[in-house]
């Protein structure tokens, strides 16, 4: 999992459970990759291909017109996909 700061850990808490949480493609130490949105301990999805975690969380952010974001395997961000309105 991406080490965050506490100010970024707030930030993604602060919009946890709205409709401006976001969706990242980050690192997972047993699947390889996983789809998390924003303030959500739980993964929407697992797997052991980035590009298919890339395709889900940018799914998943058109529908809910908000932003996948994508990290590295070191947790930086990588690209953003802005699906916002």
């Amino acid at each position: 999992m991406a080490d965050f700061t506490d100010e970024q850990k707030e930030y993604f808490k602060d919009r946890a459970g709205t409709d401006d949480a976001r969706f990242h493609v980050v690192p997972h130490e047993e699947e390889g990759w996983a789809v998390k949105t924003e303030g959500e301990e739980e993964p929407n999805l697992t797997t052991d291909s980035k590009e298919e975690a890339v395709k889900e969380a940018k799914r998943l952010a058109e529908e809910a017109g908000t932003m996948a974001i994508v990290h590295n395997e070191h947790g930086r961000i990588e690209e953003q996909h802005n699906f916002e309105e």
